[in-house]
């Protein structure tokens, strides 16, 4: 799992790289928000660990910018600032945490987890036939790139067919 630290205090940065290298993930750190937008532009992560006070462009703006370019990564803000209000700010801006410094280190590899297996679990919304394609998540059919409009009850038997799609079915 690859994992970006965007953070400009290099002893944290440090420390955190230590830390989530030392159970498994591969790290890799940028001390800047402008640095950040440009590698998460030609390159992806399993999750991001975001600092809010950057020099460049601050977390707020890096996260905002993922999310307009429609990048999907999950987001977990490392910041000392703790207010309700930036808080508030950073998850509507699209960040899926907030983690206030300081913090446990046992706390941000579980909260790390948890939005790891939140992806995994939005990603097999994904069900895939051949070319028939059913999003789970958003109830949309797609078969050779082309939408196909159904019925809730169409759309219903499709998903439960292409879920089990090796197995036969009862008409129940």
């Amino acid at each position: 799992m690859r994992v970006l630290v965007v953070e400009d205090d290099q002893e944290i940065a440090s420390a955190l790289r230590t830390g989530l290298e030392d159970v498994g993930y591969d790290v890799h750190i940028v001390r800047d928000g402008e640095r950040a937008i440009r590698l998460l532009s030609r390159a992806k992560f399993s999750v991001v660990l975001l600092d809010l006070m950057l020099p460049g462009a601050d977390g707020f703006k890096v996260c905002q910018r993922m999310r307009e370019s429609g990048d999907t990564t999950p987001v977990l803000m490392l910041t000392a600032r703790d207010a309700l209000k930036d808080r508030v700010t950073g998850l509507d801006t699209g960040a899926d945490d907030y983690l206030a410094k300081p913090f446990e280190f046992e706390e941000l590899l579980a909260r790390i987890r948890a939005l790891l297996r939140r992806e995994l679990a939005a990603k097999s919304a994904i069900v895939q036939v051949d070319d028939l394609v059913v999003d789970t998540a958003q109830r949309r059919v797609e078969r050779a790139g082309q939408h196909i409009h159904l019925t809730p009850r169409e759309y219903d038997l499709l998903a439960a067919l292409a879920m089990r799609s090796s197995r036969v079915l009862t008409r129940e």
